[in-house]
């Protein structure tokens, strides 16, 4: 799952029956959730501006995102 250049990747938690992902191609930490797709997707672009917006007010710029390659064995 994708929004701008960040890419997140999440896991269903059955017993609480919802979605947790993370964005994986930065080093700092940004988290979303949701309880269906459509949630998760809002959820990722709400955590990214979130994490844009909090580093413009502190000063800091914004991990550069790298990119991400599965392996398939």
């Amino acid at each position: 799952m994708r929004y701008k250049d960040f890419l997140g990747e999440f896991e269903y938690d059955e017993q609480e029956r919802i979605f947790h992902g993370r964005v994986v191609n930065i080093q700092d930490v940004v988290t979303f959730e949701g309880r269906s797709i459509t949630e998760l997707e809002t959820a990722l672009a709400d955590s990214v501006e979130d994490y844009l917006e909090f580093c413009r007010e502190i000063g800091k710029m914004p991990d550069k995102t790298y990119p991400c390659f599965s392996l398939v064995l």
